[in-house]
């Protein structure tokens, strides 16, 4: 029987409510201008040669929206309430409605054929303040100690000894540079955190009364100290926990503080000779065990998703109804799903001192920045939830004085409790789990499920998650679902203003990538989107092409044949050791 977990809600983050209104701002500026969260693409390549060229801005500056203080009772329920937003997140520069008309794209973002049957395409007048640029082509890290902020693309951290206890928990990591590189000669330092930054999450549970709890250690540049000191948070007596990393650049290396640490830790990089890239893993498989476990049990209760009756189904029998969408729904899921972490943390750009983000920590450092890791899970909390009348499933932060926080373990249970009649599990065609070589590995692509609580590859799943069955879902279940609900997704915030000029095109233009970068063109598929570009690149409108596809040739190779959508670029790194071959300009 499957592992799967029943949750309301989503993550609703206590400290996205602290960021002020967000503009769209290039990359360049995050550490100078406060209350902008920069979250990086999946690729880290695109923004490292932006620190090259300054004139070639990355389109992958996230920002953030504030939460909405408005909610009503549809929608997800996190263990705190049955709170729902009614509107989009406030104080955000929304673009208009969009204007429905089937004006035909200038320049499509895919090298498929323009689609015979459409839904009807969707068109926002591009904002003043959009970023400006398209995709930087990426740069090729080197081994070399001479290397410069602007070739290196990967990093180190240094995790403490016994990372589980609470100790450990509160001894800041360490971001450092790569082969013996400095952090000032590999620009793997905080104060570059939108191209490099690293982030860590904990989530732990107490198996002797199924409660949950997140606390998110602080990670220092090498050399550094803390602007504030974390707190030694209080565990209980019985507990386990599982540790994430996420990053901003391409390949993240655990290092440990001591010989035991790593061991201490349960912590996994990936296969020797082929990390998974972005990110990695402390004790999952012990955590999300023990939670299954739980909920067997009854002591562990995840609540459902919950409906909003602002959704428009969509899909037929293929789709989930008006159901909130999950990190595992073919609805919003991109080529490398399940990566990242929703942690934040405050910067100092004066002394390039970080601290946790915490409600007492904002209110003492002033004018500090904020710094974020871009994940699909903030997609969902922060963008798609507000827009469609959702709410993230929390657990209390024991770094925040136990307010709302969230995590990607608790993502991850919350979409285990709600898997969809056709659910996204992590695909061997995600970059992050090909081998050194760039081919299809079961045995890793295995690894990363069960460091995020998923089921393994079996006959059952791959009739939705082998390759080609991956791509076809995406195509048809997300498709769709974009077009049944874009005048929606138009009010909202798009999270790269360089991808999309609301939601509903930078979704679109997202998709497009994917579908690229997934190499779905090798199983008999074409691309369903096609964008409008401005004269920056950003999508500014939107066409689907919504009929139902059947993958031909479900033999397909990971290695990419076509040349990558708008956005993406189309040199990049190999697998294994650098990813991504074709960039995710998006982020998310």
């Amino acid at each position: 029987m499957p592992r799967r977990h029943r949750s309301a809600g989503r993550r609703s983050r206590g400290s996205l409510a602290r960021l002020a209104v967000p503009v769209a701002i290039p990359v360049a500026l995050v550490v100078a201008v406060g209350a902008i969260v920069a979250i990086v693409d999946h690729s880290g390549a695109n923004n490292v040669t932006y620190a090259a060229n300054a004139n070639c801005a990355s389109p992958a500056a996230y920002v953030v929206p504030a939460k909405p203080a408005n909610r009503a009772s549809h929608g997800h329920h996190g263990p705190g309430g049955t709170a729902s937003p009614t509107a989009a997140a406030s104080g955000t520069a929304s673009p208009t409605a969009a204007a429905s008309g089937t004006a035909s794209p200038t320049t499509a973002a895919s090298s498929t054929a323009t689609p015979t049957t459409a839904a009807t395409a969707t068109t926002v007048a591009t904002p003043a303040n959009s970023a400006s640029a398209t995709p930087c082509p990426s740069a090729t890290a080197t081994t070399s100690t001479a290397t410069t902020t602007a070739a290196n693309v990967n990093c180190d951290i240094i995790v403490p000894a016994n990372p589980l206890s609470a100790r450990g928990l509160a001894t800041p990591y360490q971001l450092t540079g790569p082969d013996g590189m400095t952090p000032a000669q590999s620009g793997c330092t905080m104060t570059n955190a939108a191209n490099l930054g690293a982030f860590v999450q904990a989530t732990i549970l107490n198996t002797r009364t199924g409660r949950l709890y997140v606390y998110d250690p602080l990670v220092i540049t090498q050399g550094t100290t803390p602007a504030v000191a974390p707190p030694v948070p209080t565990l209980p007596r019985h507990y386990v926990a599982t540790i994430d990393f996420g990053f901003n650049g391409t390949v993240l290396t655990q290092v440990g503080a001591t010989a035991n640490a790593l061991r201490q830790g349960n912590c996994v990089n990936g296969q020797n000779g082929s990390a998974f890239g972005q990110v990695s893993f402390c004790n999952g498989i012990s955590f999300f065990n023990a939670a299954f476990q739980d909920e067997r049990e009854g002591k562990l209760v995840v609540p459902s998703a919950g409906t909003s009756d602002k959704i428009v189904a969509s899909g037929g029998n293929l789709g989930t109804g008006q159901t909130c969408p999950t990190t595992r729904n073919f609805d919003m899921v991109d080529q490398d799903q399940s990566d990242n972490v929703t942690t934040l943390y405050l910067l100092n750009p004066a002394t390039g001192q970080t601290a946790q983000d915490t409600t007492a920590n904002a209110g003492n450092l002033a004018g500090a920045t904020t710094l974020a890791n871009g994940s699909d899970d903030i997609l969902v909390d922060a963008f798609l939830d507000p827009t469609l009348g959702c709410t993230p499933f929390t657990a209390p932060e024991l770094d925040n004085n136990n307010q709302p926080g969230t995590s990607q373990a608790l993502n991850e249970l919350l979409s285990a409790k709600n898997e969809p009649a056709i659910t996204a599990l992590v695909p061997e065609n995600d970059e992050m789990t090909l081998d050194g070589n760039g081919n299809f590995d079961a045995a890793k692509t295995n690894m990363y499920r069960e460091e995020v609580g998923q089921n393994p590859i079996s006959n059952q799943n791959n009739q939705q998650d082998s390759p080609a069955m991956y791509c076809q879902n995406m195509v048809n279940i997300q498709t769709p679902f974009l077009a049944a609900n874009q005048a929606l997704l138009a009010t909202g915030a798009t999270p790269v203003p360089g991808i999309g000029d609301n939601l509903l095109t930078f979704m679109a233009n997202r998709l497009s990538m994917s579908f690229t970068n997934l190499n779905c063109q090798n199983f008999g598929l074409t691309d369903p989107v096609t964008v409008t570009l401005d004269g920056n690149g950003a999508a500014v409108a939107a066409t689907f092409n919504t009929t139902v596809q059947t993958a031909t040739n479900t033999t397909g190779t990971a290695t990419p044949t076509a040349t990558p959508s708008a956005g993406a670029s189309a040199t990049g790194q190999g697998n294994g050791g650098h990813h991504h071959k074709l960039m995710n300009p998006s982020g998310m």
